[in-house]
C-alpha cells in the first residue's frame, strides 16, 4: 500500500482545477447569504453562464466576449432572484429552485436552436477558450528538489480564472471584514432594522450582494465551459452549485474556510478520476461509482448537520419589511 500516491502532484493539480468553480460559487453564496439572501439558484446561474460563455466564444472566437456574456446571463438571473426575494418579498428558496429549472431547460432549448447539436455547443478552439499560463521561471525551477515540481506542476500551468478565484479569497475577506461596505453587508444579514435605522438602504445592500453573487457565479460557469472543458454540454454543472452550498455551510460562512472546504470537495472529485491510485493506496479495488458519489455523500453528511453546528446569518431567508 502506498498512501503517498493519494497526494501525487497530478492529483493535487486536478484538485485545484476541479475546486475552482466550487470556490467561486461558494464565495458567491457567501456574499448573498451574509446579506440575508439565501440562494439555491447558484447551480442555475452557473449553468446559464456556462452556456452563454461557450456560445458567444464559439460564435465570435473571443473567450473574453464569452466570459462577458456568461457574467451577463448570471447577472440577469440574479436580478430576477433579487426582484422576487427583495422587491416582492417572495420565498427565497422557491425563487432559487425556479432559477435552476429555468436554466436547465433554457440552455438546452437555446443550444439546440442555435447549433443543432443535441443541446450542446461546438467545441471551442484556440482563442475561444482560456489556455494554461506558465508562470515565470517555472521551467528553470522544475529541477529544484521539492519546491521546483510543486511550483512548476501545481502552482503554474493553470488558466487565469484559477488565479482569479484564488485571489477572490483574500479579496472577499478584506471586503467583508475590513471595509465599511462589508460591515454594513454583514449587518444587513444579522439585523437589517438596525442598518435601516442608521440611514443605510437595506434594499440597496442586498441587491449589491446579489449582484456580486451573480458576477462570481458567471465566472464559475464560464470557467466550466471555456477553461475546464472546451464547450457546453447539457447539465454540465452536475450539482456543483449544491456542493458549493454545502461547502459554504461547512465553512460556516467564512472566506478562508471556504477555500479549504472547496479544496476538500475538489480532492474527492479528483481521486474519483484516478481509481488506479485508490487501488494502489488501499490495496483493494474500490467501485468507481462509489468514488464518483463521494462528493455528494459528503454534501448530504454536511447538510444533515454531522460536521458541527453552523449558524447562518440571523436574518437570512427573511424579507425585510420597513416599519412605518
Amino acid at each position: 500500500m502506498n498512501f503517498l500516491a493519494l497526494f501525487d502532484l497530478s492529483v493535487l493539480d486536478t484538485t485545484v482545477r476541479l475546486a475552482t468553480p466550487l470556490l467561486l460559487a461558494c464565495l458567491a453564496g457567501l456574499f448573498s447569504e451574509r446579506a440575508g439572501i439565501f440562494d439555491i439558484g447558484l447551480e442555475g446561474k452557473m449553468l446559464a453562464a456556462a452556456f452563454f460563455s461557450a456560445a458567444l466564444a464559439s460564435i465570435t472566437g473571443s473567450v473574453w466576449l464569452g466570459i462577458a456574456a456568461g457574467i451577463g446571463a448570471s447577472l440577469v438571473l440574479s436580478a430576477v432572484h433579487g426582484l422576487a426575494s427583495i422587491t416582492f418579498r417572495g420565498n427565497q428558496l422557491i425563487s432559487g429552485v425556479a432559477i435552476n429549472f429555468l436554466a436547465a431547460g433554457m440552455t438546452v432549448l437555446i443550444a439546440q436552436d442555435w447549433f443543432q447539436q443535441g443541446g450542446r455547443t461546438p467545441s471551442l478552439l484556440t482563442g475561444g477558450r482560456f489556455e494554461p499560463i506558465t508562470l515565470p521561471f517555472a521551467e528553470a525551477l522544475s529541477t529544484v528538489p521539492v519546491f521546483g515540481p510543486i511550483y512548476a506542476e501545481l502552482i503554474s500551468g493553470h488558466s487565469i480564472l484559477v488565479y482569479i478565484a484564488l485571489f477572490c479569497v483574500p479579496g472577499t475577506w478584506y471586503i467583508l471584514f475590513r471595509t465599511r461596505f462589508g460591515l454594513r453587508l454583514r449587518a444587513v444579514g444579522e439585523n437589517p432594522a438596525a442598518v435601516d435605522t442608521a440611514g443605510v438602504s437595506v434594499v440597496g445592500l442586498r441587491f449589491a450582494a446579489v449582484g456580486i453573487c451573480g458576477i462570481l457565479c458567471g465566472i464559475a460557469g464560464a470557467y466550466l465551459a471555456t477553461a475546464l472543458q472546451a464547450g457546453f454540454v447539457k447539465d454540465m454543472t452536475a450539482g456543483r452549485g449544491f456542493i458549493a452550498l454545502a461547502a459554504l455551510i461547512f465553512a460556516k460562512w467564512r472566506p478562508w474556510h471556504a477555500l479549504w472546504a472547496t479544496l476538500l470537495f475538489g480532492y474527492l472529485q479528483a481521486i474519483a478520476l484516478r481509481p488506479d491510485i485508490i487501488e494502489g493506496a488501499l490495496g483493494f479495488k474500490v467501485q468507481v461509482q462509489l468514488l464518483d458519489a463521494l462528493p455528494y455523500i459528503l454534501t448530504v453528511v454536511i447538510l444533515a448537520g454531522f460536521v458541527g453546528k453552523a449558524i447562518p446569518p440571523r436574518a437570512g431567508g427573511e424579507p425585510y419589511v420597513k416599519e412605518r
